[in-house]
C-alpha cells in the first residue's frame, strides 16, 4: 500500500515536486478546478440560501475516478493546490469529490516549489480553510448572479447573444471613458521656445523659456524682440537628490513592466510567470506582497556584494500598500537567488531575468543625483529662461536596472551636466527656436495601464486581471489595435542673432501599439448598463464589494448574508429593467442630413454589426453600409459615412467592360467581364485607383489560367485530369472533383489509380 498520495493542480508542478519527495509520496494532478457551477440554468439554488449545485465536467471525470481510486488506496492524503483563494477552493471541492473530511485532510501550502519550502509545508500542515473557501464561493456566485441575470436584458434591449460580467463591465466603462475623452479633444496649437547659449570659454547648452505662445505672430514678436537682447543669470542653484529602487514585483507590477519593457500581454506574462512557477525557479506569482523573506535578503545581500561590492548594498523593507492584499506572504522573486540565468525558452529568460534584476536592485543603494536648475533674465526681467541639469553622481542601483514609465511624451529641456554659472554672468544666444507644438488627446491604456488603474481603484485582485482582460477581448467589446499614424507639418522659427527664419517639419503622430479600444458594441452595451444598472456600472461599488470578498476570508462576514443583501437589491432593477421599455433611439446617433437625396443619415448597431443608414425616399427602402475597421459609431462624421456609401464605385474600361470595386457578403471585391478578383485586406475598396485594380484583376487571370492548366492527362482516358487547386493537387473527372488521399503523390498516380480513387470516392 502506497504511504502519501499529494494533489497538486498541474502536471509540470507535479513533477516538480516529485523531484524532491521521497518513494513514499506519488504526485497527482488534478489539471485545475475538478468541479464547478453547473452550467445547465443557474447552478445556484435561490430558496436555499444560495447554496451552489456543483458538477463534474466530462472532461474531468476520468480524472476524479483516478484520483478517487488513489485516495483510497494510500494512508495519508496531501492537498497541496496553491496557497491563495482559488487554490484552497480546489483543496475544498477535492475533499469533496473524494469524500474525504475537511477537518483532518491534510492541507499544505508554499509560495516556491524548493526542496526546503515543500518538507518545511510537510512538517507544518494544516486542514483547509473554509474562510477562503467561501470567499472564493462568493466571488464566483455573485458573478454567476450578475451574468445570469444581465445577459438576457442585454439580449431583449440591446442584441441577442450578449454577455454582462461584474468587473468586466466596469473595466469596458474604464476604456468607453476614455475613448470619449479622445473623441472630445480639441487639439489646440502652442509654441514651445528654447534657446542655445554660449559662455565666454564656448560651453554650449540649452534653455527652455518659461512660457508657452498660443499665437504665431506673439511668437514672431517676441523673437525680434531677442534682437541685442542681453541675457543674465540671476539664480542657479544645486540640489542634491536620491532615486531609490522600486519595490520587488507584486502580480499587477510585473504584468506592467513586462508589458512596458518587454512588451508582453498580460495573459502571456501570467502563462509564462506559471511555467516559471511550476518549475521551481520564481515564487508564487499571484500575490498583492512586496515583502522579501528573511531567507531571501540574507540570499540578495550575497548577490549584491558579489556582483557590485559592500558599498551598493542597502537593506530595504518594503510594506505592502495594496488593502485587503489576500496573499500577504511574499513578493514575486527567483527561488534561487544565486542562479541569474536560467534553462527554457527566449520569453521564460526574459521574464526571469526581469524578475532577477528587479530583486536583486532593490536591496541596493539608492541612486546619488545633483539636479542644477538656472534661471536666465532677458533684458532685466522681460522674459526668463530656464536650464535643468541632471548628474548621477553614484549610480547605485541604476547599474542594474531601472523601472520603466508609462509616460511616452518627449522629455523636458533637461541635460547632462550644465556648465559652471555665475549669478550676474553674461551669456550669449547662439539661437533661439521656438517650434510650434499641439496639445494631445490622451492616451489609450494599453493592458499595463488598465491593471494599473483597475488596481488604484481596488477593482479585481492579482488572480483576475489577466481573465478579466481576455474575456472583454473575447467578447468582442474591446480590440488590442496599432495605428500606423499620420504625418502632420509643423513650424519651426528660428531666430540667429539678425533675423527670424522658418522652415516647414513633419512629424508622425497618433501611432499606437497594443492599445484597447472599445468596439461600438462595447460602447453600446456600456451606455445601457451605465443608465440601467448604475450601482454595478459603480467604481466604488465593485470595490466594496472585493473587500466584502476579504472580510468573508478574514472570517467576519457571512458569505450568503452578503450575497443575499446584494441580490435582494440587483433582482428588482433587472425585472424593473426587463419591464421598461427601452427607446431605441438612445442607440441610434444622428449624424446629418445627404445633400443628395436630404435624407436623415444615422449610425447604429444593425444585425451584422455597426453600420450607417441613409432614410428612404417615400416608398423606397433606407440603404445602409457598415462601418470600416477602426471606425466607431459615437464619432464617424457625415463625410466618413456618406463615403462608405460610394461603393461599387465604377473605377473605368477594362477589356470593353466596366471595371467595378464593390462591397459583397465574403467582402470588397473588383468585377470585370463578369468575373471577380477579391480584393486583399491591404487595399482599400474606397481608395483603390484603376491602375492597382488593373494589377490585381490581371493577376488573379494568370492565376486562374495556371490552376486550369492539367499537371497530368492519361491517354486512356482524356477527360480523366489531375489538376491544380486553391487548396492543393485534385483529380478532375467528367465535371467533377476528388481528393487525392494522404501520403499519395499526385506525379506518380497512374490512370488505374486515379479510376481507383474516384470510384471509391463515388462510394
Amino acid at each position: 500500500m502506497q504511504e502519501n498520495l499529494v494533489i497538486v493542480e498541474s502536471p509540470a508542478k507535479a513533477k516538480t515536486i516529485e523531484k524532491f519527495l521521497g518513494k513514499d509520496y506519488v504526485v497527482k494532478s488534478s489539471f485545475g478546478h475538478i468541479r464547478d457551477l453547473a452550467k445547465k440554468d443557474l447552478g445556484i439554488d435561490l430558496d436555499g440560501g444560495f447554496s451552489p449545485i456543483y458538477e463534474i465536467p466530462d472532461d474531468k471525470k476520468k480524472v476524479v475516478a483516478e484520483l478517487s481510486k488513489l485516495a483510497h488506496s494510500v494512508k495519508t492524503v496531501w492537498l497541496a493546490s496553491d496557497e491563495d483563494r482559488e487554490g484552497e477552493a480546489i483543496a475544498w471541492h477535492l475533499t469533496e469529490v473524494l469524500g474525504l473530511p475537511v477537518a483532518t485532510t491534510k492541507r499544505i501550502v508554499f509560495h516556491e516549489i524548493t526542496k526546503k519550502a515543500i518538507l518545511s509545508a510537510i512538517e507544518e500542515p494544516r486542514t483547509v480553510n473554509m474562510d477562503l473557501v467561501n470567499a472564493q464561493q462568493a466571488r464566483r456566485v455573485l458573478d454567476r448572479l450578475v451574468g445570469f441575470e444581465l445577459s438576457p436584458v442585454l439580449w431583449k434591449k440591446v442584441k441577442p447573444s450578449l454577455s454582462a460580467g461584474r468587473v468586466q463591465s466596469v473595466a469596458v466603462r474604464l476604456l468607453v471613458e476614455r475613448e470619449r475623452e479622445i473623441i472630445d479633444f480639441k487639439t489646440t496649437e502652442y509654441y514651445r521656445v528654447v534657446a542655445q547659449f554660449t559662455t565666454e570659454d564656448k560651453t554650449t547648452f540649452r534653455a527652455e523659456l518659461s512660457h508657452r505662445f498660443d499665437k504665431r505672430e506673439e511668437v514672431v514678436a517676441f523673437l525680434e524682440s531677442c534682437k541685442g537682447a542681453r541675457f543674465t543669470v540671476v539664480k542657479s542653484e544645486e540640489k542634491p537628490s536620491q532615486r531609490v529602487p522600486a519595490a520587488p514585483f507584486t502580480t499587477s507590477t510585473l504584468q506592467q513592466e513586462a508589458g512596458r519593457k518587454l512588451g508582453m500581454s498580460v495573459s502571456q506574462t501570467m502563462s509564462i510567470a506559471q511555467r516559471l512557477y511550476e518549475q521551481g525557479l520564481i515564487t508564487y506569482m499571484r500575490t498583492d506582497s512586496v515583502n522579501l523573506s528573511g531567507q531571501a535578503l540574507a540570499q540578495t545581500k550575497e548577490e549584491v556584494i558579489k556582483l557590485f561590492g559592500e558599498k551598493y548594498h542597502q537593506i530595504r523593507n518594503y510594506k505592502t500598500k495594496t488593502k485587503g492584499a489576500q496573499e500577504a506572504h511574499e513578493a514575486i522573486r527567483p527561488s534561487y537567488l544565486d542562479r541569474t540565468t536560467i534553462e527554457g525558452n527566449a520569453a521564460e529568460k526574459r521574464l526571469y531575468e526581469l524578475i532577477w534584476k528587479r530583486t536583486v536592485a532593490s536591496q541596493m543603494v539608492a541612486a546619488e543625483i545633483d539636479r542644477t536648475v538656472v534661471t536666465i533674465d532677458m533684458n532685466d526681467g522681460e522674459a526668463q529662461f530656464i536650464a535643468t541639469g541632471e548628474v548621477v553622481r553614484f549610480d547605485g542601483f541604476l547599474k542594474l536596472y531601472s523601472e520603466s514609465t508609462d509616460d511616452d511624451q518627449a522629455a523636458d529641456a533637461t541635460q547632462g551636466m550644465l556648465p559652471a554659472l555665475a549669478v550676474g554672468q553674461q551669456l550669449a544666444a547662439q539661437s533661439i527656436v521656438a517650434t510650434q507644438r499641439f496639445t494631445q488627446a490622451p492616451t489609450r491604456y494599453n493592458e499595463a495601464l488598465l491593471v494599473k488603474r483597475l488596481e488604484e481603484l481596488g477593482i479585481g485582485r492579482p488572480s483576475t486581471y489577466a481573465p478579466t482582460i481576455t474575456t472583454i477581448i473575447n467578447r468582442g467589446y474591446v480590440v488590442k489595435q496599432n495605428k500606423e499614424g499620420v504625418k502632420r507639418a509643423y513650424e519651426q522659427l528660428t531666430f540667429d542673432g539678425k533675423s527670424v527664419k522658418s522652415k516647414m517639419l513633419s512629424e508622425n503622430i497618433g501611432k499606437e501599439k497594443s492599445r484597447l479600444a472599445p468596439t461600438d458594441i462595447g460602447m453600446v452595451v456600456n451606455d445601457y448598463l451605465e443608465s440601467s444598472f448604475p450601482t454595478i456600472m459603480d467604481y466604488n461599488f465593485t470595490a466594496s464589494v472585493e473587500k466584502q470578498f476579504d472580510e468573508i476570508a478574514e472570517g467576519e462576514m457571512e458569505w450568503t448574508k452578503m450575497i443575499g443583501e446584494f441580490y435582494s437589491d440587483f433582482h428588482p432593477t433587472v425585472e424593473q429593467a426587463l419591464e421598461t421599455q427601452s427607446t431605441k433611439t438612445n442607440q441610434v446617433r444622428v449624424l446629418g442630413v445627404d445633400p443628395k437625396t436630404g435624407k436623415e443619415v444615422s449610425a447604429r448597431i444593425g444585425r451584422y454589426g455597426p453600420m450607417v443608414q441613409i432614410e428612404g425616399a417615400e416608398g423606397e427602402k433606407a440603404r445602409f453600409a457598415s462601418l470600416k475597421a477602426g471606425q466607431l459609431i459615437a464619432s464617424i462624421t457625415l463625410e466618413e459615412a456618406l463615403e462608405l456609401f460610394s461603393l461599387p464605385r465604377d473605377l473605368g474600361e477594362l477589356d470593353g467592360d466596366r471595371l467595378v470595386v464593390g462591397l459583397g457578403k465574403f467582402g470588397p471585391y473588383l468585377r470585370n467581364n463578369g468575373k471577380f478578383t477579391s480584393l486583399p485586406k491591404s487595399e482599400d475598396p474606397y481608395t483603390i485607383g484603376y491602375e492597382r485594380a488593373v494589377e490585381l484583376v490581371k493577376a488573379h487571370e494568370k492565376e486562374v489560367a495556371t490552376a486550369n492548366q492539367p499537371v497530368k492527362t492519361f491517354v486512356e482516358d482524356a477527360e480523366m485530369l489531375i489538376k491544380n487547386g486553391r487548396y492543393g493537387v485534385y483529380i478532375a473527372y467528367k465535371g467533377k472533383n476528388y481528393r487525392i488521399p494522404k501520403g499519395r503523390k499526385a506525379e506518380e498516380l497512374t490512370y488505374a489509380d486515379c479510376l481507383k480513387i474516384v470510384e471509391s470516392s463515388k462510394k
